[in-house]
């Protein structure tokens, strides 16, 4: 079975895991009618764990480095939406939290990541 160089990234595993609870709540919010929430919940998700991956297959380490930056940066964007989404009321504050615990999680380990490319 062919494995590609990010599935083994640590980064990627958790991004690609939140990102897979990010889609959930954004089913939750097609539910409710919040239509341009759910799509940018879900384009912000997904990008954390495609620039990881397209990264890792850049031949030159900068280039490498500035698809983590879009990644990192993605989290920042997920989790405006989510306290977005707190502020409304929209999603369980427990939720939120754990999700925000995450992603500032995964924020630290793409900067780590970062430096050990240098």
């Amino acid at each position: 079975m062919t494995k590609f160089r990010f599935e083994d990234l640590e980064i990627w595993k958790l991004a690609i895991d939140i990102g897979d609870e990010l889609f959930d709540i954004a089913d939750a919010l097609d539910k409710k009618r919040l239509y341009r929430f759910a799509e940018q919940l879900r384009g912000a998700g997904m990008s954390m764990s495609n620039n990881i991956a397209e990264g890792s297959g850049s031949i030159s380490v900068n280039e490498f480095h500035q698809f983590l930056n879009i990644a990192r940066r993605s989290t920042f964007e997920n989790a405006n939406i989510l306290i977005l989404l707190r502020r409304r009321k929209i999603i369980e504050e427990e939720t939120i939290e754990t999700l925000l615990d995450k992603l500032d999680h995964l924020c630290r380990m793409i900067t780590n990541f970062q430096k050990t490319l240098k």
